[in-house]
């Protein structure tokens, strides 16, 4: 089967409806056409930009959540803890890297260490049971470099790190491959539903399905409204991050969490399995669903809360600065629901845990269907993926004799930071989804995400995706 992958420019096909019509391609998306994917079903994966995984997915904290803090009974609770078992076998399967590296939730006064103990009791109650608490002489000797103050910790011991690009990148691949139409540079202009029939009006032409799934990240709202609902409204959340380089790995062997607030779960510190360390977010409620750029004032924040945290590692070198957006609502769980009126499905209100349930999402919307009116079948094994190893403690090409005395191009050093080879680039570009940018490149490979941000092989790397261009 040759896989159905349309850009602007590219007609929409034209025929029957298709069965589902599934909007947005982040990481939730992505997921639910994968397992529409495992369905005889006509299913159309449309997205505005002109990649998956491109808004909010691609600037997330990169962890892998246990649950253990969410609110006990949510359907959160339960997506994400159900979603991490999913995610966790699925990586290993793929190839997708992660690192359970464990997190310590550090207590940094009085108030914060008696809040402790009822944390402990909401993970007990979450269905997690290997947390326990670390007075202060043991959570010295867990992190050394830690800053002085610290009175105490709880240990969640399966937190992981996790790639962030990797997921909604296998997750379209496995959907696309068994027969889902992914539309790229779709943006839905307007929605009708008439006679048991969804048109999206998009800006490449309409788009007929006879059932809708809304999983549009920070415009779901927007979305939901086009069909006539308020029942949620996005409030972006901008969370801005530093990097720092990799010889700052050594100073933090855990992710370091703050004891969490209203506001969100405050600045942490995590490595990353791509080898760097992670400071951030911010959490800064917003109008703008565009503003990604980072500020003065965020990073002199970031710094602040560091140095607390891991004084040393404000000394190590910044390798990058970002921003993402969170798609918060308000409420303090999804907003998964169906209308069988409409023969819609809305999946709103998914936050930083969407990358950890997203797979779990999927099982649970794809359950609903029956309910909004269609009746997926049963559901079939998909053939198995393997993807690129992008973990800086994976088998990576440039290392392996074998690979590169079968092909000389994995011995080639492209991107001399990341140590990314002209093989891999060569097999992203004519890959299944091949990137339309530099930066998807980046995201598949790794080039260019290094110390020098591109300087030194960036031209050689526009040139490539420019030359691949169809």
């Amino acid at each position: 089967m040759n896989p159905t992958v349309t850009r602007a420019g590219d007609p929409l096909p034209g025929g029957p409806p298709y069965d589902v019509a599934v909007v947005g391609a982040g990481v939730v998306g992505t997921a639910i056409a994968r397992e529409l994917a495992r369905h005889r079903l006509r299913t159309a994966l449309v997205e505005a930009s002109d990649d998956i995984g491109n808004g909010t997915s691609k600037a997330n904290t990169a962890i892998l959540h246990t649950g253990f803090d969410a609110v006990p009974g949510s359907l959160e609770a339960r997506l994400v803890r159900e979603g991490q078992r999913r995610l966790t076998a699925y990586a290993a399967g793929t190839g997708i890297p992660v690192e359970r590296v464990g997190a310590l939730l550090v207590a940094w006064d009085e108030e914060q260490l008696a809040a402790l103990p009822a944390l402990l009791a909401k993970a007990e109650r979450n269905g997690y049971h290997a947390a326990r608490l670390l007075d202060a002489q043991e959570t010295a000797a867990r992190e050394p470099h830690l800053g002085p103050g610290a009175l105490g910790a709880l240990e969640i011991p399966d937190e992981a790190v996790v790639c962030p690009w990797t997921p909604p990148l296998a997750f379209a691949t496995q959907a696309v491959r068994a027969g889902v139409h992914l539309h790229l540079d779709c943006p839905v202009r307007h929605l009708a539903y008439d006679d048991g029939v969804h048109t999206l009006t998009t800006g490449r032409g309409p788009l007929r399905a006879r059932l809708l799934i809304n999983a549009a990240g920070l415009h779901a709202d927007e979305i939901d409204r086009k069909l006539g609902h308020d029942t949620f409204t996005v409030t972006p959340r901008r969370g801005q991050l530093i990097v720092f380089d990799k010889l700052a790995r050594d100073l933090v062997r855990h992710i370091l969490l703050p004891v969490p607030t209203a506001a969100g779960k405050g600045v942490l510190v995590a490595p990353t399995v791509f080898g760097n360390v992670l400071l951030g977010p911010t959490a800064e409620e917003l109008d703008d669903k565009t503003a990604t750029g980072s500020t003065a004032e965020g990073l002199a924040l970031l710094r602040e809360k560091g140095r607390r945290i891991l004084p040393r590692l404000l000394d190590e070198e910044v390798t990058a600065v970002y921003a993402g957006l969170r798609a918060a609502t308000g409420h303090e769980d999804y907003r998964i629901r169906a209308v069988p009126e409409q023969r819609y499905i809305a999946v709103g209100g998914i936050r930083s845990t969407g990358l950890t349930a997203s797979m779990a999402i999927a099982a649970h919307v794809t359950s609903l269907l029956p309910r909004a009116g269609l009746d997926p079948g049963e559901p079939a094994e998909l053939p198995p993926l393997t993807m690129p190893s992008l973990g800086e403690r994976d088998d990576r090409p440039y290392l392996r004799a074998d690979l590169i005395a079968r092909d000389p191009a994995y011995g080639t050093v492209v991107c001399h930071c990341e140590r990314v080879t002209a093989g891999e680039i060569r097999d992203a570009l004519h890959s299944t989804l091949p990137p339309a940018t530099a930066g998807g490149l980046a995201r598949r490979t790794r080039a260019g995400n290094g110390r020098c941000q591109g300087f030194h092989c960036g031209a050689a790397i526009r040139a490539r995706v420019e030359e691949a261009r169809p």
